[in-house]
């Protein structure tokens, strides 16, 4: 009978840490830069102009209809070619948390432009009429009245997004990069315990997304007051 062993948890805290914190390091990086390009692409969306809409539309579609671990190999095997190419950079440097978080970023951008488009278009048309009237330009009306609504609106779905986003960083070890699971991993495997280490590391990611989860419905609890 198998009999559980937590001894080796102690003294792989440090490695499990470094993990943790490539994971919390691509998480933020893709929530900023999806963030910014995600409200780029939604405002493409919603233009007059049929070229910008196009090109956001198969961008969201084409991001959101492959899988990202797909995405993510993608991007490991291109990313340090065309990095080395430009930049005369050494075939021996280490691109996998460049890589990492270019695919992230780029793939997450897709489902933040969504979110963030649902919440421009949530905001009441009457706030861009007045503005307008007030002889705010169609910039100014998106960026200090429109905007600020709609993200007070769709905080609660960019929290859960980024919930979503950070049990997602565990699919990096396609490129072998130690992330906080892929530390788990590598520790078990070493120490004859991979079956404590991985109920350590569910139990970390648990505390930490159900944590982030209670915050979520305490937004939503706010916002619908």
């Amino acid at each position: 009978m198998y009999a559980l062993d937590w001894s080796s948890i102690p003294g792989a805290l440090p490695f499990l840490w470094q993990g943790m914190k490539v994971s919390l390091e691509i998480t933020l990086n893709a929530i900023v830069v999806g963030i910014v390009w995600g409200t780029l692409l939604a405002l493409m969306r919603l233009s007059n102009s049929r070229f910008l809409a196009w090109f956001a539309a198969a961008y969201v579609n084409l991001f959101r209809a492959i899988p990202l671990v797909m995405v993510l190999l993608w991007f490991f095997l291109l990313i340090p070619q065309a990095l080395q190419t430009l930049f005369g950079l050494s075939p021996a440097a280490d691109m996998r948390l460049t890589s990492a978080m270019v695919g992230f970023a780029l793939f997450e951008s897709a489902y933040y432009a969504e979110i963030i488009r649902a919440g421009i278009q949530s905001v009441p048309k009457g706030q861009a009429a007045a503005a307008a009237a007030l002889g705010m330009t169609y910039g100014q009306t998106m960026r200090f009245v429109v905007i600020p609504q709609a993200f007070r609106n769709m905080l609660p779905l960019l929290l859960t997004q980024a919930i979503i986003l950070f049990q997602d960083t565990s699919l990096v070890y396609v490129s072998a990069l130690a992330d906080f699971f892929g530390a788990a991993y590598k520790v078990g495997d070493r120490d004859g315990r991979l079956v404590e280490l991985l109920l350590f590391a569910g139990c970390v990611y648990f505390v930490l997304c159900y944590s982030a989860s209670l915050l979520v419905k305490r937004l939503q609890k706010r916002n619908g007051a």
